[in-house]
């Protein structure tokens, strides 16, 4: 499995691919496209400006082009609004065609309308399809089998074992698609929020929604026979856990006393790390790490980190015996307990 991380700035992207990184994702956002749309017609659901989210000119983009063929790792640019205007789909092609023309080839979009549109409009970039779109079981996904995607990104909450169903259906269904990507999240940004459903700002003018403390709780009540999943199976064990914020505020500095960053807990605000094993025999190809806005020293040890679970997974006959070394050699500050996919569920 390869590693993909969430860029902020022009300048970690060396940072990340030195630390292990296989490939990078980023956000960008035209200046005249806030000038024009302002922060609630989103272009990626990230319009924020005070700290490094996303790249806002195009000469970063040629900064990062050059850093990229340098390199040879790749980076993803991210449109992922679940819907746009009408007039806005020839603004965001001529938008990516011109990122094409400097060498991004690799588009995460979420809506299927300009998924289409760009086909129709015979761009020839790769897509991969944005864990924002909810492609939680093999019927939806069936649905963009015509579109030429070359990954499928699952959402923060979908279970490794449904996407081993979504993955096996694909193929048996249709051969070319055996070869398809599939990525999973495995540290950062444990949202409370399902994204095919958020209709939420992530902007400079207001505080986040997903940074409020909040509580989960499965109820005995949930349907056994939901149509949602492939799977028969349904968990009936209620369980409630504390969660705290799903991103760290920006700025602070790394070694400071006052710093939210100081003694940091691995995956303290999402972790997949324990789920590694049943991932990896669900046939997940990529494993991302969510990033953008987050403290560079942080990603990096967050890079560091994924590598060496990846180590471990790979001298590991089993998920005992997988999960035995990671307590012993990872989680030397404890758990967070901020699980993506809990034990139950896996």
């Amino acid at each position: 499995m390869e590693l993909t991380a969430g860029l902020g700035s022009v300048d970690d992207y060396i940072r990340y691919i030195e630390a292990g990184a296989d490939e990078c994702f980023c956000g960008y956002i035209p200046y005249a496209w806030d000038r024009k749309y302002g922060t609630v017609l989103s272009l990626n659901r990230r319009e924020v400006r005070c700290c490094s989210v996303q790249l806002g000119a195009f000469s970063e983009l040629e900064i990062l082009a050059a850093m990229v063929r340098a390199y040879q790792k790749p980076v993803q640019l991210t449109f992922n609004s679940l819907y746009y205007l009408p007039q806005q789909y020839p603004e965001i092609a001529e938008t990516i065609q011109k990122c094409m023309e400097i060498g991004f080839w690799d588009y995460i979009i979420a809506d299927p309308a300009l998924i289409l549109y760009l086909r129709q409009q015979k761009i020839g970039c790769r897509i991969s399809l944005s864990g924002e779109v909810g492609e939680i079981n093999s019927a939806m996904t069936g649905l963009f089998e015509q579109m030429e995607i070359s990954r499928i990104i699952f959402p923060r909450k979908m279970r490794p074992k449904d996407m081993a169903v979504v993955a096996q259906a694909c193929a048996k269904r249709s051969p070319g698609l055996e070869n398809m990507k599939y990525e999973a999240f495995a540290l950062n940004e444990l949202c409370q929020f399902s994204g095919a459903f958020c209709n939420s700002l992530h902007c400079d003018e207001m505080g986040y929604l997903c940074r409020v403390p909040y509580r989960v709780g499965v109820g005995k009540s949930q349907r056994k026979d939901s149509i949602l999943i492939d799977h028969k199976e349904w968990d009936d064990t209620a369980s409630s856990r504390e969660y705290t914020s799903e991103a760290r505020q920006c700025g602070g500095t790394w070694d400071s006393p006052e710093s939210d960053f100081d003694a940091p807990i691995l995956g303290e605000s999402g972790c997949g790390l324990c789920a590694l094993y049943d991932l990896g025999q669900a046939g997940i190809t990529h494993l991302k790490i969510v990033g953008r806005g987050n403290h560079p020293d942080r990603m990096v040890e967050d890079i560091r980190a994924m590598k060496r679970a990846l180590e471990i997974l790979d001298a590991s006959k089993d998920r005992e015996t997988y999960q035995k070394r990671m307590k012993q050699e990872l989680f030397l500050s404890g758990c967070s307990k901020n699980c993506y996919y809990l034990p139950a569920n896996l």
